[in-house]
């Protein structure tokens, strides 16, 4: 079982209430135990339990070490009308190792506002389940055009066009950092596509079936994912 504390050069600190609960009272830990942990930052580290309170627990570290996990996509994707739909895909993107989510606000934005104390406690909890190190990054209320100025090694524009022959996985290359942008619902509109090719981005279709916003953004992590495993 992996836990989550921010720590930085500190060999003793206290877990968060609801760590130390997740610690005590579910896993039975004791005073005494080795336990590990994470800071999100490539970090992990083997600490002693010196303090079982159930809502206070005191470790120190007694082992330390920098995992090195390479991270390659930034997803910048529209948030859905339904919260729990963008929360649920935070949620799998963090599991598949997305290095930045982006949520853009576009013409056709369902949704304005998503708190993001909450999608990082997520995401916490996404790395200690998938046992990774590395917080992927969060932005929120970012603007179609600051995305664009934002760019990648390579850089896409997801959109459905029947007469687009572009393929996602045509351009994919493993080890290569990627920005995917993925509209809402309704589609990025057609100015939006033009403005994204303008600044180099290229246009890709992500197949033949019709995604809910959601889907489209696990389905280009899960890509990126299979190229660099």
């Amino acid at each position: 079982m992996l836990f989550f504390h921010p720590f930085d050069q500190e060999n003793t600190f206290t877990m968060s209430e609801e760590e130390s609960r997740h610690c005590v009272k579910a896993l039975r830990y004791q005073k005494g135990d080795l336990i590990d942990i994470t800071n999100g930052r490539g970090e992990s580290a083997v600490a002693v339990i010196t303090n079982d309170n159930i809502k206070a627990c005191e470790v120190k570290i007694v082992e330390r070490k920098k995992v090195e996990q390479k991270r390659f996509l930034h997803l910048a994707i529209a948030p859905t009308k339904n919260a729990d739909r963008i929360e649920w895909l935070v949620e799998k993107a963090t599991e598949l190792g997305v290095e930045k989510i982006s949520l853009i606000q576009t013409e056709r934005t369902e949704r304005n506002f998503l708190k993001k104390e909450r999608l990082q406690k997520i995401t916490i909890s996404a790395i200690k389940q998938s046992h990774q190190f590395l917080l992927p990054e969060i932005a929120t209320e970012v603007k179609f055009e600051d995305v664009i100025n934002n760019q990648s090694e390579i850089n896409l524009i997801a959109f459905v066009d029947p007469n687009n022959p572009v393929q996602f996985k045509e351009k994919l290359i493993s080890n290569k950092k990627i920005l995917i942008l993925i509209g809402p619902e309704g589609d990025f509109t057609l100015e939006e596509v033009a403005f994204a090719e303008q600044h180099h981005f290229t246009k890709i279709s992500l197949g033949n079936n019709i995604l809910r916003t959601e889907t489209a953004g696990l389905l280009a992590c899960c890509a990126v994912y299979s190229i660099n495993v």
